[in-house]
């Protein structure tokens, strides 16, 4: 056959997904037995980006068509907006924790932290600081790049678990993210569910505000700092930078510009007021690029994993399962509906490892299901958003935990075990939408 010649992949429906689960049990299952010998850092000895290869020749079996065919769908899905977005914010974000650190900037953020805070308070101060960061910016990967080496340094110098801290700052940021009316989730949700923002807005509103109620609380009865700690000297001149892309960031600044001005701003200060020599910033930036590659791989292959899944049908053997099932159970419409929306969003993100793109893929589908059902726009467009949070935020592989897991230096599974904020609000929504009395449709009167 020509080399040129397009071949139809083949459909697998449920098949589909084998290169997905081939490679989380090859990464947990690789992390667990070394963790069961004793070794640390048990989950680094087989790398995530190294872990995924495996999958990839399986999916690309699978495809049934020329390698060429095979390498421009892999490249296809490594290459689409989001994965490459996300592979930016990966590089700023490490080059600005870099420089950061490098001028002391880092170090004069927590020490000035430690002394205007009380220690009960600094990890659902985290939070919150993260949840008003992601909100302004519309980006819980720009908050995450952000706040990172804050919280790594915090986590050292008092003592508290870099677990509990990473997953601090992980749910603080997707809260903000899911609420904020710029995010490019939101933008997704209500587009393709044609629902107005504010509308939206406040349907989220009503399921997030308890669960970071109850996160905070949480945070605030066992986040205490385990012993006494005292704020080292330090000079306020070297936070300026810090206060002043936090404050670009409220505003509302593009996250590439929010990162490449804190870059900038960073090594001017450590040049004027320090003792840094400006001619170590390429050195500088270069080794936080450096530390990025792995989940700067990992993304892209995901990227392309989630595009075999896509046109071998596994996305749309879910989608046509769970609307068959939720079609089937003996409950009102409306409630049947909305169950079925959550569940595809919640799917779909578990494939592709990205809310946006789950949130566009799930679209069309979920505006079906919610005119059928009897569901507002702006309460399909709320579950689409919500759903495609809860699964991304619980998402080892997702960028949020390899990011956090990059710069803490821990496994993403335990980033991800402390994602309460995600857990609390999958409980949250799940008894809301199981509990709440929806008024009968005609449907349901027919029936």
């Amino acid at each position: 056959m020509p080399e040129h010649t397009m071949v139809t992949p083949r459909q697998y429906g449920a098949l589909a997904f084998l290169p997905l689960a081939s490679f989380v049990l090859l990464f947990l299952g690789a992390g667990l037995y070394y963790q069961s010998l004793g070794v640390d850092y048990a989950f680094y000895q087989l790398p995530a980006h190294i872990a995924v290869l495996p999958a990839l020749i399986i999916a690309m079996l699978l495809h049934r068509t020329s390698m060429q065919q095979a390498v421009e769908t892999l490249i296809r899905g490594a290459g689409q907006n989001t994965i490459l977005t996300m592979c930016l914010i990966y590089l700023l974000a490490g080059a600005f924790s870099s420089v950061a650190v490098a001028t002391g900037g880092v170090d004069a953020v927590v020490n000035a932290g430690l002394s205007l805070v009380p220690p009960s308070l600094l990890v659902p101060g985290l939070f919150m600081i993260a949840a008003l960061i992601a909100l302004a910016m519309g980006t819980s990967m720009g908050t995450i790049g952000a706040l990172a080496p804050i919280a790594v340094v915090l986590a050292e110098q008092t003592g508290l678990s870099p677990v509990l801290l990473a997953g601090a700052l992980l749910g603080g940021a997707m809260f903000g993210d899911n609420l904020s009316i710029i995010s490019d989730t939101t933008i997704a949700s209500t587009r393709t569910q044609g629902a107005r923002m504010k509308d939206k807005f406040r349907e989220n509103l009503k399921l997030a505000l308890p669960a970071a109620a109850i996160v905070l609380l949480g945070y605030i009865w066992f986040g205490s700092v385990p012993a006494e700690i005292t704020a080292q000297a330090f000079s306020w001149s070297a936070a300026l930078p810090y206060v002043a892309i936090l404050v670009l960031a409220v505003a509302g600044l593009n996250v590439f510009a929010v990162l490449a001005l804190g870059i900038v701003l960073a090594a001017l200060q450590g040049a004027l007021f320090g003792n840094y020599p400006l001619g170590n910033l390429g050195q500088d930036m270069a080794s936080g690029f450096a530390s990025m590659q792995e989940i700067f791989l990992l993304s892209m292959f995901i990227g392309g994993l989630g595009e075999f899944i896509k046109q071998q049908g596994g996305l749309g053997w879910l989608s046509s399962r769970l609307s068959a099932f939720f079609d089937k159970v003996n409950m009102q419409a409306e409630r049947s509906g909305q169950l079925g929306i959550a569940s595809l969003v919640f799917g779909t993100n578990l494939c592709v490892a990205n809310n946006t793109v789950a949130i566009v893929i799930s679209g069309d589908i979920s505006r079906k299901l919610a005119e059928n059902h009897g569901i507002t726009p702006k309460r399909s467009a709320s579950l689409l958003d919500i759903f495609a949070c809860i699964s991304q935020g619980l998402l080892p592989y997702g960028a949020q935990a390899l990011l956090l897991a990059a710069s803490f230096g821990l496994s993403p599974w335990q980033v991800v075990s402390a994602s309460f904020y995600c857990m609390a609000l999958a409980v949250v929504a799940l008894l809301w939408l199981l509990l709440k009395p929806v008024p009968a449709t005609r449907q349901d009167i027919q029936s």
